[in-house]
């Protein structure tokens, strides 16, 4: 039996279990940075198999070590996620979340199980191939600072010293059965933004006797498009969005004092993207000047742009292609939704590619995020045996 065929039957082998280690998680989901029980899991199944691993990095992070042949020749990274969302579930499933108000919307009991999966067949074929493999086990993607960010402080990316790293994502806008990449800059930077607008608030119908909060807000929402179709490069993919505004005591005929705009910024390039920051922090102040009030912008800086390293990822959809078929590896388009795996991006080389988990017959299409949000667990076994293999060939070709 070749390598190839070995990856695949072991797949198969170890569907089931993957199956399992998801449900168990969706099951008991755990939010950002309170991933203490989720951690534990994985470290019971590391243990189960005999994979070394240390816990509690960067908070409840686990990274397991698989030793192959001549185990210090190189290293590549693999990289599943672990944390929830604060969203009550809306599906009816045997294994749907016990915890209210929390689930895996997100995919990442997908992806941890894919990792488990992946560990499991590497950890079975360690005498195949020359090198070694850091499985990391990441918390609290879904929340600035996020993981990524934290663990490469706690040093991840070092002691070994992977040569890149590798990371998928449940996408179901793709089809069970295939899988997603793009080579170059894929995902967006994000940054949040808090508009704080202050006037003399009063009666509606004496307006000419107040400084209309309500008015400048509306002018600054809609001055600031400009920062995106005036003053960005038409190459350079841009977005600039606002999705609450809070007023304090505003009524019918009640005009508030103060109104709080909050917002997210996304952009693929570092320099433009702080440009962009000064500008919108000008004309805030500058637009609600001009009514005779004041405003600032607060932005905080949240994760990076993500770029996929071009030889890194160009050579991994030939290695799907060799595991999957060519008709089931496609190139998805960039995405202006952030990912903080990007911060492993900006330190080692980088593959972050979306598994399809989509089908219509189990209305399992409904987007990243949402209460219905659900995956096609055949996507699983894909999952597992491509990350594996993935990982076998990165250390084959670098």
């Amino acid at each position: 039996m070749s390598l190839l065929e070995n990856v695949h039957s072991l797949a198969d082998k170890y569907f089931d279990d993957a199956l399992k280690h998801r449900r168990h998680l969706h099951a008991n989901p755990e939010l950002s940075f309170h991933e203490k029980e989720t951690a534990k899991y994985v470290q019971s199944i590391l243990s189960e198999k005999g994979i070394a691993f240390k816990s509690d990095v960067a908070g409840h992070g686990v990274v397991g070590y698989i030793e192959g042949k001549n185990p210090n020749l190189k290293t590549i990274a693999l990289r599943g996620d672990m944390d929830a969302l604060p969203i009550t579930e809306d599906v009816d499933v045997p294994y749907k979340s016990t915890k209210d108000g929390i689930m895996h919307a997100c995919g990442h009991d997908a992806h941890t199980a894919s990792l488990l999966g992946a560990a499991t067949i590497l950890n079975e074929l360690k005498s195949e191939f020359e090198g070694s493999i850091k499985l990391i086990f990441q918390p609290a993607e879904e929340k600035f600072p996020g993981g990524a960010s934290l663990m490469i402080k706690e040093g991840v990316l070092k002691n070994p010293e992977p040569i890149g790293i590798i990371g998928q994502h449940v996408l179901p806008e793709l089809k069970a059965g295939l899988v997603g990449f793009r080579p170059g800059i894929f995902m967006a930077s994000a940054d949040e933004i808090t508009l704080r607008i202050k006037g003399k608030g009063g009666h509606a119908a004496q307006p000419h006797k107040l400084t209309d909060s309500i008015l400048m807000t509306a002018e600054i929402i809609t001055g600031l498009q400009q920062v995106v179709s005036r003053k960005t490069d038409p190459n350079t993919p841009c977005v600039l969005s606002f999705g609450d505004i809070n007023t304090a005591g505003g009524y019918y005929n009640v005009i508030p004092d103060n109104v709080t705009v909050l917002g997210t910024f996304r952009t693929m390039d570092e320099k433009w993207r702080y440009e962009a920051h000064d500008i919108i922090r000008e004309m805030t102040a500058q637009i609600a000047k001009s009514f005779g009030g004041e405003a600032e912008a607060d932005i905080t800086v949240g994760y990076p742009f993500l770029i996929n390293n071009e030889e890194m990822t160009t050579a991994a959809m030939n290695h799907a292609v060799e595991y999957m078929g060519e008709e089931n590896v496609v190139e998805v388009p960039i995405r202006m939704g952030a990912e903080d795996f990007a911060y492993y991006t900006h330190h080692t080389k980088g593959c972050f590619y979306r598994l399809g988990t989509g089908n219509t017959a189990l209305n399992t299409e409904y987007g990243l995020h949402n209460a219905k949000f659900n995956i096609d667990e055949s996507a699983l076994k894909t999952g597992l045996g491509l990350m594996a293999w993935l990982a076998i060939r990165s250390l084959d070709n670098n």
